[in-house]
Formats: structure tokens, sequence, C-alpha cells
């Protein structure tokens, strides 16, 4: 990891470790190397291993790093996905296999990826995709945070710690259907669907190891939610404070305290 690369602050919240820095590049190209690490260690003790990835623009910076990121056994990897829209067709643009095929499944040799097909039944597709999910345990999971808090398609109001289920249909919050506005992957609200498929949380806090990269200004409030607010499904990523092995990568537009020259910290908004 490049020097520019470092941290400007390191924390730890509860069991959350917490890494901030300067810029969103530096922010994923930080991610993407802790990732590529961990992905090389558990290769070196198991024959293969299952990944989850979230697609947002959160994530871009550090999904382009990553697939540039040397000695990786993608062959050995399977690859899943959090959450799809429910009507929205597998090859819109806006779909979430398309975001990641355009921009990982594509361009690396997986042994296999498990896309949602929102298109199929939705009972019998939860069912499908759950299957899938149980034949392995989960390695990683590359995630972001929303501006509501949640993580995958886990809105305030269906998220559940305790969820039976590991793939479940919801209807998304305005607050979460707006982000995908002020995201840039929608022009109008009324475009954005209403209705998901989503990992459930013990679906995705289950994974061994966490990677959680929240770049950006209006990810702000979020981010000082999750760390300060207490854990509640009000603000369902709070419950990553208590995750054994997760990090949360923020920048200094998306964390509200910056140390400043005698390495101190001060709020900052």
């Amino acid at each position: 990891m490049k020097l520019q690369d470092q941290p400007v602050l390191s924390k730890v919240v509860n069991d959350l470790e917490v890494q901030v820095y300067s810029n969103r590049q530096s922010l994923g190209a930080a991610a993407a190397s802790h990732t590529a690490a961990a992905i090389k260690k558990l290769l070196e003790e198991q024959a293969d291993l299952v990944m989850v990835f979230a697609a947002a623009p959160s994530q871009n910076e550090f999904l382009e790093t990553l697939i540039r990121e040397e000695g990786i056994e993608w062959q050995h990897i399977t690859a899943f996905h959090m959450d799809e829209y429910i009507g929205l067709p597998l090859d819109a643009p806006q779909s979430f296999s398309s975001f990641l095929t355009e921009r990982l499944f594509s361009k690396v040799p997986f042994a296999a990826v498990h896309r949602i097909d929102s298109a199929n039944d939705i009972e019998a597709e939860c069912a499908r995709y759950e299957a899938l999910l149980k034949a392995k345990p989960v390695d990683i999971v590359c995630l972001g945070i929303g501006e509501n808090g949640h993580f995958a398609f886990n809105d305030p109001s269906v998220a559940d710690f305790n969820d039976k289920v590991l793939v479940k249909p919801v209807e998304l919050d305005e607050a979460c259907r707006r982000q995908q506005v002020n995201d840039g992957c929608f022009t109008e609200l009324k475009n954005v669907p209403t209705h998901a498929l989503t990992l459930t949380i013990p679906a995705l806090t289950a994974g061994k190891h966490l990677f959680c990269m929240v770049p950006g200004p209006t990810k702000r409030e979020a981010v000082r939610r999750t760390l300060n607010d207490p854990v509640t499904t009000a603000c369902p990523a709070s419950i990553l404070r208590f995750h054994p092995s997760c990090t949360l990568y923020v920048d200094t537009d998306s964390y509200w305290e910056v140390p400043d020259e005698r390495g101190d910290e001060h709020g900052v908004g």
C-alpha cells in the first residue's frame, strides 16, 4: 500500500475498526489492498472461498483497484451480490447485476458468479439463492452503508438483526430510493423501483471478514449514526460495531471528525 493511502486517523468503536482516509481514492486503494491480503491468506488455508459484493457508486474506487491487485487466485472464488431490484430488467444499466458485471464479474475469472434473478418467481428465487448461500460459508463481504443507515436493502423499516431467512423481498424506503437519484443511478424518483430482493442482515454478518467502504459527504450522517447511535434497526449498520472482523473505511467527507495538526480529533460539521 502506498504512503498516500495510509489513514489519517484510525480508531476502534466497540469491535469495529474505523479508518479515515484523506479522499475516496485512497480509501478505495487501502480497502482493496486489505481485502486482497485477506483473500490470499484465506486461500493459503482453504481450497476456495465465497465473497459477497455490493453494487453502488461508493464501491467504484475499491473495485477498480481490487481487480488490479496482483496474486489473487480468482479461479478459486465464488461471487454473490447482495441485492437486486424487482421489476427492473437484469440487463438494465441500473440493475446491480449489470453494475457488478461491468466493473468486476467480467474483469476477472471467478470460479462461479451467482446473480439474483428478480424476474423469477420471488418465492422461488429467494429459496434458490438461499440454497446457494448455504452451500458454503461466506468468507468475505464487501459492502457499503446507505444514507439511511441500511446495508444491502435492509432499510430501517424492514431490517431485522434476527431474520430467520437469508434472502427476502422488501419494500424500499423513500430515503433509500432518493439515494439512488442522488447517486445518479436514476434521473427521477418515480423511475426507482419500489421493491427489491436483499440478503438479510444475518446473511451478511455471517461473513468471516467484512470490508465496508463509505466515502462522500452524503454519507456523513449515516456514518455518525453507525458509530454513535444505539445499536438498533433504526440504523441497521450500527450492528457492524459488534462484528468480530469488520473494518469501516471512510474519508474526510463522510467522517465528521478529522485530526488537527496536533493529531487530536475535532468536529468538522
